[in-house]
């Protein structure tokens, strides 16, 4: 019996299921990717990337946590599943922007522990294909004559990174942000309705989520993209706000994080898993096919990126004149 039981243990090491720890088996096991917000949007487009990108790896399930764009999910995870193996939540720049005013109570950046960014996400403004406004400079113009006769709609509230694509607007048009008619909706499949319906002239919001949202939504158009060049694909033919004469740039990187205390050995076969699958040659087409453009990004490459971003938008927030809460 004694030679039975050290055969199995030297078999079961072999075959690396005792050299595993307890937090990597749980982490191996079926998983969570948490989308804190509504389905239909950036958060749920890049939570159902990593389903499919990690399919032959580990089976995710997504599940859903609206509120506060990301403050529920984060305070959930940070207070509740701290130590959770098998639980990422999706996070995106407008993300780091909230925590930048202090919008997720009081935790920072600090509280999770990065995992990885998978792509790059652009800003769009867009119109009703009936609008007055066939360019950006027509769009300035009238916000210059009268800035209360635009209503701008965007999903989020003051502060979020889809108003600051409006305020930036504002800017360019010489106003203060404080003169434009903003109002915010839950999320950008709302905002796109309230466009179309009329009930709204401008939409701000990102490349992807429109690309997805634009089937539903027919009676809309893009007068620019916020990225540095334009993008390919669907949105090929829509010129930049700089090829329009306005210097303004919107990159939202989206990826994930897990609770504080998750185990090093959990947390590095998570990065390990996503800088595999980001590394794979099916993985380009991944990515486009859930309207993201080229970024990745993991370890201290990650936690530099994560590091410059909290410092740029605290003095975007402070430029803005925004409350820390």
């Amino acid at each position: 019996m004694k030679r039975f039981r050290l055969a199995l243990a030297l078999a079961l090491a072999a075959a690396g299921v005792m050299a595993a720890s307890p937090a990597a088996v749980a982490a191996t096991a079926k998983a969570e990717c948490i989308v804190p917000a509504k389905a239909g949007g950036g958060f749920d487009l890049t939570c159902k990337l990593a389903q499919r990108m990690l399919a032959d790896e580990r089976a995710i399930q997504l599940s859903y946590l609206p509120g506060g764009i990301g403050a529920v999910a984060y305070t959930t995870v940070v207070t509740r599943k701290p130590d959770d193996p098998s639980t990422i939540v999706a996070f995106s720049s407008g993300s780091l922007l909230n925590l930048a005013q202090g919008k997720f109570g009081p935790h920072s950046e600090a509280d999770v522990r990065w995992v990885c960014v998978l792509g790059t996400d652009y800003g769009v403004i867009a119109v009703r294909t009936d609008s007055p406004f066939r360019s950006l400079k027509d769009l300035v113009d009238a916000l210059k004559a009268d800035p209360r006769a635009v209503t701008i709609g965007a999903g989020g509230t003051i502060g979020s990174q889809d108003w600051f694509k409006a305020a930036l607007l504002a800017r360019a048009a010489g106003l203060s942000h404080k003169l434009m008619r903003f109002v915010a909706f839950e999320g950008g499949g709302d905002a796109l309705a309230a466009l179309e319906g009329g009930h709204v002239q401008v939409v701000t919001g990102d490349a992807a989520e429109v690309s997805q949202q634009l089937p539903r939504h027919v009676g809309v158009r893009l007068l620019a993209v916020l990225a540095e060049q334009r993008l390919p694909g669907a949105f090929a033919g829509v010129p930049t706000a700089r090829e329009q004469g306005f210097d303004i740039v919107w990159p939202t990187a989206r990826g994930f994080y897990v609770g504080p205390k998750v185990s090093d050995a959990a947390y590095r076969e998570w990065t390990g898993l996503f800088r595999k699958a980001m590394a794979a040659p099916a993985y380009a087409s991944y990515r486009q096919a859930h309207g993201l453009y080229p970024l990745s990004l993991a370890d201290d490459e990650l936690q530099r990126f994560i590091e410059k971003s909290m410092a740029n938008y605290r003095s975007l927030a402070a430029e803005f004149q925004l409350p820390k809460r």
